[in-house]
């Protein structure tokens, strides 16, 4: 076994309460508006994933100052501090990252170059490019898709009205990122909405903005803003306390708690899919954040259709959940899973029958059969460069009476660093 291998071994509960790291989409959108912003902010609970982190080295190439300690980070800001990075910035594994960075540098007089990892390097940027374009700004990247790396030269921008034609919070936000510092409105229609997190903020910082909700879906109008100093809060991920979740809901005998999380409604789509497949979860609430516990129950299929979940995150978890289920489960329209850390359409297919159970692709829908995993023997999964896969086979292999070896596994790191010690002390292995 290489030292990325982990062995995970199965048949024990999961019990206990486990906290996971801050969110990373509001940790993401917390230090890029931290450095728009006039003056000094600070972050309390900002994840400590590998993604942000990269992000936050970001800010600090184009010109913030930022400073991290006993668990608070200070972020010195303001658009007069901003300039052209000495060299390029390297996103890593993050297309979060990368994605809003340039819709921040768009709205700014300079220019950047963005980088990223192979997997990064294969991801398509032409869906910022097009409407960051729209509205003047310069971006050139590789081939038709625009692939990074990618150049962009920001300032002198004008605000345009946009439906994105495909449900992304990542180009929503890097759409009004570049319209803080656009002539007129900047307006972004949303038939499906997507998680609010990026209009919420900019709300709080000052920004002149209006969201208006319909049957139509969200419709975000944006003036040219000048952002205040904030002290941010980053409450827990829910996506990735649904590992945790799926994990109680397939092991008998387990019961989790994960408190502190965020819960906000187009992030706990997943919660909704499990309570319809029986799931036995509770969850208290206030002010948006809370705690949920949940419990081993018999699951039955459902149907699921991409809206339920906009960023399709947790697919890979829930179709772990499908696979130990009775029945039939069919994940609608999720042919956006293609365009992830790897492609999770095929990959998870792949990982639900690597572990012994039964699930394949008809066109842009995933089908789960059901009936539980029956391995013949240890399993052997490639994580594939992604830590979602990855830390849905562990959770699968949790559920498992053999050894399930995990390749890749440093992969987790750019998200939940602590995952697997989580998963060792919940299981009573540590």
């Amino acid at each position: 076994m290489s030292e990325d291998d982990v062995a995970i071994t199965g048949g024990s509960p999961l019990v206990g309460e486990v906290r996971v790291p801050g969110d990373k989409s509001i940790s993401h959108r917390a230090l890029l508006l931290s450095a728009l912003a006039e003056g000094t902010s600070t972050i309390t609970g900002l994840s400590e994933g590998e993604d942000v982190a990269r992000t936050l080295v970001a800010v600090e190439a184009l010109g913030a100052g930022v400073e991290s300690r006993q668990g608070v980070t200070t972020v010195h800001g303001g658009r007069s501090r901003l300039a052209s990075p000495a060299g390029q910035l390297d996103l890593g594994n993050s297309g979060t990252g990368m994605r809003l960075l340039l819709g921040m540098v768009a709205g700014l007089p300079i220019t950047a170059t963005l980088t990223g990892d192979p997997s990064l390097s294969r991801r398509p940027m032409d869906r910022v490019q097009v409407p960051l374009a729209a509205m003047g700004a310069t971006v050139t990247g590789g081939g038709p898709t625009c692939l990074p790396p990618v150049t962009v030269t920001g300032g002198n921008l004008r605000g345009i009205e946009y439906t994105p034609p495909m449900a992304s919070a990542q180009v929503k936000s890097a759409v009004l990122l570049a319209g803080l510092d656009a002539d007129g409105e900047t307006v972004v229609d949303e038939p499906v909405a997507t998680r609010a997190h990026t209009e919420e903020m900019l709300a709080r910082a000052g920004a002149d903005i209006e969201i208006t909700e319909s049957a139509r879906g969200r419709r975000i109008l944006l003036r040219r803003s000048h952002l205040r100093a904030e002290a941010w809060s980053v409450p827990g991920d829910p996506s990735q306390a649904a590992f945790w979740v799926v994990g109680a809901a397939v092991v008998p005998g387990s019961r989790i708690t994960i408190p502190d999380l965020h819960l906000g409604a187009e992030r706990i789509g997943f919660l909704g899919v499990l309570w319809r497949m029986g799931a036995d979860i509770e969850v208290e609430e206030q002010d948006g954040t809370g705690a949920i516990t949940s419990r081993y129950a018999p699951l039955t299929g459902t149907v699921v259709q991409a809206e339920e979940i906009p960023s399709l995150d947790e697919v890979p978890i829930l179709a772990v959940a499908a696979a130990a289920a009775a029945g039939v489960t069919r994940f609608c329209n999720v042919g956006e899973l293609r365009v992830k850390e790897s492609d999770r359409l095929a990959g998870t297919a792949e990982l639900i029958r690597s572990l012994g159970g039964s699930a394949h692709v008809e066109g842009d829908d995933l089908v789960a059969e059901g009936g539980g995993f029956h391995p013949t023997g240890p399993v052997r999964v490639d994580a594939g460069g992604d830590h979602r896969m990855a830390m849905a086979a562990a959770i699968a292999g949790a559920s498992l009476p053999v050894t399930t070896t995990i390749s890749g596994w440093e992969t987790v790191a750019t998200s939940y660093p602590g995952f697997q010690t989580d998963l060792l002390r919940l299981t009573g292995h540590a």
